[in-house]
């Protein structure tokens, strides 16, 4: 009998990864674990749809796992995962759901419509509840990040490194890639240069000097560019975790960001770390990107690195040994 089934969403590179490394954790502390992950799924015109087409696709990853492997438990990542989840496969199979944001806040009016009631239903019914950082509705969760380690020996000083800023482009409405570029082009001196990673690469009519189109990088070719970065700017209309920022905080960039709504994990170390560099809002961005540059926070890579102690891999892999491991298996 298999321990614990995850059961992964996996419909970005980001939750595939985070899922494998939940897996990882689960395993160091002793666990037997098989991870079923849905089929990959086409885009479709609407978000209600999207969700209805993932969800099906890991009911049946979820079914065929369940009946293959007998588990003492099945953790769902994420939410949607969980939907249309199947029978357990037993009575004393634990049910468990890891979220980072909920329908309840991402599917607002008809884009949740039928994914917001089902949610709720099925949080009720988990028998343990897994977040990626704290939820004030959802107390009781056992909080368990996406852990985050530095990609380098150490973080250069901010003198040596010869990119200006870089930028995560990848879904440009919701990371506000408009607003990072408005505040660039009013920021910008000489040959500073502004990377946006996430997207397609080439040159873009309308796209402000001093911008460059880096594409979609392989992880290590990322976190390269991050240990060559003086700053990273952010201005997401929606943050649901935020790893890129916790990322680049981790290889020593100075992070600039507004804030926004959503579980954003690394706004309360960038305000703690320099609040100079979290205006109100996107108005105030060109100003933060040149006290960034201009005038960083003395010590602020090394105090980033401190502040992330809770997101290192060591602390993870002691919370799910400690905490949800044994709400998985019952001891």
């Amino acid at each position: 009998m298999t321990d614990v089934v995850l059961v992964s969403l996996g419909s970005t590179l980001g939750l595939r990864e985070a899922d494998e490394q939940l897996a990882g954790a689960l395993r160091r502390a002793g666990a037997e674990v098989v991870v079923a992950t849905a089929a990959p799924q086409g885009p479709v015109r609407t978000m209600a749809l999207t969700d209805l087409r993932w969800a099906l696709a890991a009911r049946r990853a979820a079914a065929d796992a369940i009946a293959r492997e007998r588990p003492r438990a099945v953790l769902y990542s994420m939410t949607t995962a969980a939907l249309l989840w199947p029978r357990a496969g037993g009575r004393d199979v634990v049910r468990a759901i890891r979220f980072d944001a909920l329908a309840a806040d991402n599917r607002p009016g008809r884009h949740g419509i039928w994914q917001r009631p089902l949610e709720r239903r099925r949080l009720r019914q988990a028998a343990v509840l897994v977040a990626s950082s704290p939820h004030p509705e959802l107390p009781s969760a056992i909080v368990v990040p996406t852990p985050v380690e530095p990609s380098g020996a150490g973080a250069a000083d901010a003198a040596e490194r010869d990119v200006a800023a870089v930028t995560y482009g990848a879904n440009p409405e919701k990371k506000g890639l408009d607003r990072v570029l408005k505040a660039w082009a009013r920021a910008r001196r000489d040959s500073e240069e502004l990377v946006v990673v996430g997207t397609e690469g080439g040159v873009r009519p309308g796209v402000p000097d001093g911008v460059r189109f880096a594409g979609r990088l392989a992880p290590e070719e990322y976190r390269a560019l991050l240990r060559r970065a003086r700053a990273f700017v952010a201005a997401p209309r929606r943050e649901d975790y935020g790893i890129a920022q916790l990322e680049a905080l981790a290889d020593g960039c100075l992070l600039v960001t507004t804030p926004a709504p959503g579980p954003y994990a690394a706004l309360p170390i960038a305000r703690a770390l320099d609040p100079r560099l979290v205006p109100d809002g996107p108005d105030g961005l060109a100003a933060a990107i040149r006290a960034a540059l201009d005038d960083p926070g003395p010590g602020y890579a090394e105090r980033a690195l401190a502040a992330l102690a809770p997101y290192r891999a060591e602390a993870v892999d002691r919370v799910v040994a400690e905490r949800l491991l044994p709400a998985l298996l019952g001891s």
